[in-house]
C-alpha cells in the first residue's frame, strides 16, 4: 500500500488537496509532523482542529511523527489523548525520549510506530515485557532530506528480517514525491539513496517487491496524479510501462496498449505477451516487415509475417539483442522505466502506456 504526507505549515487549501487526493487514491492514512515551534502553539492548536475536520471529511487517519515536548506543548500526554482524536490522529511515530512502558501504554488505545532504522532487539523484548499490543505496533524507516545519507537495499533488508523476527508485523519506508520537494533542502525524503532520483513508481515496487516493506509513504507533500494513478495500478496487480512508439500505425498501438501477461514458463531474454497471439486479432497488413532494427533493452516488439505461426507475438526485450528481419521494433521502454522490467515475473500482468 502507498500513503501520503503532509506538513502543518503548509497552506491549508494545499493540505486539503492532500486530503482530497488521499481519498481518490484508496490512501487511508496520512503522515505528518507534530514538531511545533514554541511560539505557534495557538496557531498549531487550531490548525489541528481545522486537520481533523478535513480527517472526517475524506475518511483519512493521521500518523504523527511527535517528541515528548511537542505533546507536552499541546497539552496531550498518556492519560488525555482526545486533542489527537479530534485531530484526526489515529498513530504516533515516536521520537527519542519516549519509554517502552510509555509506548506500551499508548498502543492500547493507538497505532505506535517505531523508528525501524535504529530499533534494537533488545528494545523489542522490552516492549513484550511492557505488555505490548502487538496490533497497534508498526515499525517505520525514517527518511533522509540530506544527498548521500540515505540507507542501503541491504541493510534495510537486513534490518526489516530482525524486526519481523521480534514480532513487528507492519514496516514502512518513505520515497520521495515527483513535484515540489519538501525544504528546506528540496533534494527528495526518500529512506533508500538510491530512491532519491529515481522515478516514484520504480522506488515504490523496489521497497514491496526486494525489502518486503508493506507501507510506502511519500515523504515529500507533493505529488502528480499520473504517477499516483500508476502506484494505483501497481497496487492493484498491473505494471504500468511508459514507452515511447517507432512507428506511427495507430491501430496497432490501440491494440497494444492493453493490460497483457507475460507467460507463465518466463523467458530469460524477453518478456512474452500471453494475449498477443491467442487473443489479438491481427489484421495481416499490421504485421508485414517494418522497422526491423537492433532490439536495444526495453524494445517492444512484435513478430512479423515472417516468423510463421510466431507472427503476432508480442515481446518486450530484457537485454540487448540484433535486428531481426523477422521482428518489428514497434516502441522502446522509457528510460526511467526499464527497472520496472525485472518484476514482470511469469504470470505478471502489465500495461502499455504511450508517452510522446
Amino acid at each position: 500500500m502507498f500513503y501520503l504526507s503532509f506538513y502543518l505549515s503548509e497552506q491549508t487549501d494545499q493540505i486539503e488537496k492532500r486530503f482530497a487526493q488521499a481519498n481518490l487514491f484508496g490512501c487511508r492514512e496520512l503522515f505528518t509532523s507534530l514538531h511545533i515551534p514554541e511560539d505557534d502553539l495557538t496557531f498549531y492548536r487550531k490548525r489541528l482542529q481545522e486537520i481533523g475536520q478535513l480527517a472526517r471529511k475524506y475518511e483519512v487517519g493521521i500518523i504523527a511523527d511527535v517528541t515528548l515536548a511537542s505533546l507536552s506543548k499541546i497539552g496531550v500526554n498518556g492519560d488525555n489523548l482526545d486533542l489527537l482524536f479530534d485531530g484526526g490522529i489515529i498513530g504516533l511515530r515516536l521520537d527519542d525520549g519516549f519509554s517502552m512502558k510509555e509506548a506500551a501504554t499508548f498502543s492500547h488505545r493507538m497505532k505506535v510506530v517505531f523508528n525501524a532504522s535504529t530499533m534494537t532487539e533488545e528494545e523489542c523484548d522490552e516492549l513484550a515485557f511492557c505488555d505490548v499490543n502487538w496490533n497497534q505496533i508498526e515499525a517505520w524507516h525514517n527518511f533522509y532530506p540530506r544527498p548521500e545519507t540515505g540507507l542501503s537495499k541491504e541493510l534495510v533488508i537486513q534490518k526489516n528480517k530482525i524486526l519481523r523476527r521480534k514480532g513487528i508485523r507492519t514496516i514502512a519506508a518513505f520515497i520521495p514525491g515527483n513535484k515540489e520537494k519538501r525544504g528546506p533542502l528540496h533534494q527528495g525524503l526518500p529512506t533508500l539513496e538510491a530512491h532519491r532520483y529515481m522515478d516514484p513508481l520504480c522506488a515504490y515496487v523496489e521497497l514491496v517487491q526486494d525489502c518486503e516493506v508493506d507501507k510506502v509513504f511519500v515523504g515529500d507533500g507533493e505529488m502528480t496524479d499520473d504517477v499516483l494513478a500508476r502506484m494505483k495500478e501497481f497496487r492493484d496487480g498491473v505494471i504500468p510501462l511508459r514507452y515511447r512508439p517507432l512507428v506511427q500505425q495507430h491501430e496497432l498501438l490501440s491494440m497494444v496498449e492493453t493490460v497483457q501477461t507475460n507467460r507463465r514458463d518466463a523467458a530469460m531474454d524477453v518478456i512474452r505477451s500471453l494475449e498477443s497471439r491467442l487473443s489479438f486479432s491481427w489484421p495481416k497488413h499490421l504485421l508485414a516487415p517494418a522497422c526491423t532494427i537492433e532490439r536495444q533493452k526495453g524494445s517492444v516488439t512484435i513478430d512479423n509475417i515472417k516468423y510463421g505461426r510466431y507472427a503476432g507475438e508480442l515481446q518486450i526485450t530484457l537485454t540487448d539483442l540484433p535486428a531481426d528481419e523477422k521482428v518489428n521494433v514497434i516502441g522502446r521502454i522509457f528510460e526511467d522505466d526499464l527497472p520496472l522490467l525485472a518484476y514482470v515475473k511469469g504470470g505478471q500482468q502489465f500495461r502499455l502506456v504511450r508517452i510522446t
